[in-house]
């Protein structure tokens, strides 16, 4: 195998396919990144056994043929050559290959290309396409929810499913669910044509943060297809492909608030300023902090024995009776970092009860906090 391709982009295609490759394999080939060269065009592939991207880029191509190079490293070797560099990389005499680009010179070792796991294709039930965008819409707004336990491994990625048309309505939902028990965030749009009878899934959050970086600033459409077992996204010449979470994820709409009777509006950036400035000294591990309301005055305080106390008031809308209510510090700063109106609606019930939080921007997003005791 032989070829040559601008450095560019080489590093683009590696720096897309080398995320998936995990630092520390017990498998050697897993370390990785399969490169088949043909017809003026090389193939990047690399995969976890749980994930597999691809990505085709065109190059000069000399000599056709198979080749698998540790991936980190040839890409690291395409970070540090400098731009506009002519890259040629060729499976030498002794079986290595060889990067040249100018008077740089490196030789890599191979493993055996037969070697290399692929993913099984699936028969994919549903198949339609959203705009990247749209799709970064989905997952930014629900993505910080996942939960990082493994305990509860079904709660480890976003809940992915199409949602059957409201009465009077004559377009489902597209939605994405994430939660970790303590919080959950909700983000839906129309559902695009071919979604009809999309069964519910949980694409793990590796994928979620792949994904994400694939389709970072992209204005292209993604092409989706799903089966009962894997998901895969096409973005232009990149594919990515991925095992979903074999799990039931919970029924989240009956841990939505329908009766929060009080209403608070509050200017976002502002709210959000003074959590952080008073959760300064709250505890590490709970970040508690307690919010009063008497009147359109909100009082935020934490009280933390070790380290003092803190408070600060806001003047808000409310004028419902008064409540006391904690919360996670770190959860709520979370949330105002998805809101994109200038104010920002709690809806609240009790001390004990969750609260809704809404975006009056965004009327396809809504998140839900569960209170702490302070």
């Amino acid at each position: 195998m032989k070829f040559s391709m601008e450095r560019a982009a080489l590093l683009g295609a590696l720096g897309h396919v080398q995320n998936v490759v995990e630092r520390r394999n017990t498998i050697p080939i897993l370390s990785n990144v399969l490169m088949s060269a043909d017809n003026g065009s090389i193939n990047f592939v690399a995969t976890d056994l749980d994930i597999e991207i691809s990505e085709s880029t065109s190059a000069d191509v000399a000599i056709a043929g198979d080749v698998t190079a540790p991936a980190h490293t040839l890409y690291d070797i395409a970070r540090k050559l400098p731009d506009g560099a002519e890259v040629s990389l060729s499976v030498g005499s002794d079986g290595r290959l060889e990067v040249d680009a100018g008077r740089s010179h490196f030789v890599l070792p191979l493993l055996p290309a037969g070697d290399f796991p692929k993913m099984t294709a699936d028969d994919f039930t549903h198949n339609f396409a959203l705009g990247a965008a749209e799709l970064a819409r989905l997952l930014d707004k629900t993505k910080f929810a996942i939960s990082t336990e493994e305990t509860r491994y079904y709660l480890n990625g976003i809940y992915f499913h199409a949602v059957a048309p409201e009465a009077g309505s004559a377009h489902g939902k597209l939605r994405c669910v994430a939660t970790d028990g303590h919080r959950l965030a909700l983000c839906e749009m129309a559902a695009p044509d071919g979604t009809d009878g999309l069964p519910g899934v949980i694409i793990p959050r590796k994928t979620i943060a792949e994904l994400r970086r694939l389709i970072d600033g992209l204005s292209e459409t993604v092409e989706i297809s799903v089966s009962e077992a894997k998901i895969r996204f096409k973005v232009g010449s990149a594919v990515l492909t991925s095992k979903l979470i074999d799990g039931t994820f919970p029924d989240y709409d009956r841990v939505i608030p329908k009766d929060g009777d009080k209403k608070l509006v509050i200017d976002n950036g502002v709210f959000a300023s003074a959590v952080d400035r008073v959760s300064t000294i709250s505890a590490e591990k709970s970040r508690s902090i307690k919010l009063t309301l008497e009147g359109d005055n909100l009082t935020l305080a934490v009280n933390n024995p070790e380290h003092g106390n803190a408070r600060e008031d806001l003047m808000v809308d409310y004028g419902a009776e008064n409540l006391e209510i904690g919360f996670n510090a770190k959860y709520l700063l979370d949330v105002t970092t998805q809101i994109e109106a200038r104010d920002v609606h709690f809806s609240l019930s009790d001390p004990a009860s969750p609260a809704l939080v809404t975006d009056p921007e965004d009327d396809g997003a809504l998140f839900v906090l569960m209170p702490l005791r302070v």
